[in-house]
């Protein structure tokens, strides 16, 4: 069982600047691969970013790809999204998930098994 928990959410003008963090407890084994997802009001849920816990490697969606970080701090067992040059249409609920699978790209979100409950980024024009 894997529990996470997300953190740093807010509201931000375009082009500002905010950091993510998922702190995630308990089955190590069960976080082999850790990706942040989003979705907006009406929209189906899209896969940001994918990191694998035990070599770093990242994958990211074309949507955010130089805008957005996905890193790691293994002594906190914390993931963490930088998002940076942030639109309005990055406005959404983010969520963090977690698998024991070797996820290619970033997968689609029936193949994680442990979420947090998200965090809402807003991001006004």
């Amino acid at each position: 069982q894997v529990q996470l928990v997300e953190s740093g959410g807010g509201s931000v003008q375009a082009g500002g600047s905010l950091r993510l963090s998922c702190a995630a407890a308990g089955g190590t084994y069960m976080r082999r691969s850790m990706a942040w997802f989003r979705q907006a009001p009406g929209k189906e849920r899209e896969g940001v970013a994918r990191i694998y816990t035990s070599s770093s490697s990242t994958y990211y969606a074309d949507s955010v790809k130089g805008r957005f970080t996905i890193s790691q701090d293994n002594a906190k067992n914390t993931v963490y999204l930088q998002m940076n040059s942030l639109k309005p249409e990055d406005t959404a609920m983010y969520s963090c998930a977690a698998t024991y699978r070797t996820i290619s790209g970033v997968g689609y979100a029936d193949e994680y098994g442990s979420w947090g409950q998200g965090t809402q980024v807003t991001v006004s024009s």
